[in-house]
């Protein structure tokens, strides 16, 4: 196995920081091959601007027509094109980072913003009377596995049906979904550590042990079952899931998954 982790976190004494050494030692350990992206020690450029395209940059500027020309032009500044090349290298990403304000730290926002550039990540495949592109389900990053390793200040009971945050499930979909499977990854159940500004020695050591077993499961793990565009299940081209399909007591974000 071929992984790729992308850190975010400023500190590298740090809980997540602390995960993402253990998934380097845990994999490695196992015989898989491991790449690091951490992007506080690259100091990773998180904002897009006319500077990542170069002559290919409209004026004024529109990122996706920029992007593309920059793309495939191959012109992309290296720190992208690295980032895509180690995507392209691996079948399973692991991503480590903390919840701030309810979704990831702002690097890995500007590392996806910057990587996952038109024509790599998205506007890939034909549109058409039986297909909207290659996307959820297809497309460049089609046969990689991605798993969210995350950690949580609040205790798990805020982040339920009724607890004041909602669920975790439903805070991670705009990742999960929008992000990783858009692109064609599938997306293994996140690793969630909930507590974690009153962990202690010994929560610690039962953490590492739990993040242990899911890294060295992470090939037989079953992905989240989002159900795939372009194979039925929606209205073409409103997108739409088509009546009859739901699964009985889900609404929201759940009726994207398949029973």
């Amino acid at each position: 196995m071929k992984t790729l982790i992308v850190h975010a976190h400023p500190e590298p004494r740090s809980l997540n920081g602390s995960l993402k050494d253990l998934a380097v030692s845990t994999l490695e350990a196992a015989g898989h091959e491991v790449r690091v992206s951490d992007l506080y020690a690259m100091n990773w450029k998180a904002v897009v601007d006319a500077a990542d395209f170069g002559e290919h940059a409209t004026s004024p500027l529109r990122v996706i027509p920029s992007s593309a020309g920059a793309y495939d032009a191959g012109a992309l500044t290296p720190d992208v094109a690295a980032e895509q090349e180690k995507l392209l290298w691996a079948d399973t990403v692991v991503f480590q980072f903390p919840m701030w304000w309810y979704t990831m730290p702002a690097i890995l926002k500007g590392w996806v913003d910057r990587v996952f550039s038109f024509h790599f990540a998205y506007g890939v495949g034909a549109h058409d009377e039986t297909r909207y592109g290659e996307r959820f389900g297809e497309g460049t990053l089609q046969g990689r596995r991605a798993i969210l390793s995350v950690t949580v200040g609040g205790p798990e009971s805020h982040y339920t049906d009724r607890g004041i945050n909602g669920p975790i499930e439903d805070l991670l979909f705009p990742i999960h979904h929008g992000i990783l499977y858009y692109p064609g990854v599938e997306v293994l159940p996140p690793f969630v550590l909930y507590g974690t500004d009153k962990m202690t020695r010994g929560d610690f050591e039962d953490a590492a042990k739990a993040w242990k077993e899911r890294l060295l499961s992470l090939e037989t793990t079953e992905p989240i079952a989002f159900r795939r565009q372009n194979f039925g299940d929606y209205e073409i081209p409103s997108l739409r899931l088509k009546e009859g399909l739901e699964v009985p007591g889900r609404k929201g974000f759940g009726l994207h998954v398949r029973d």
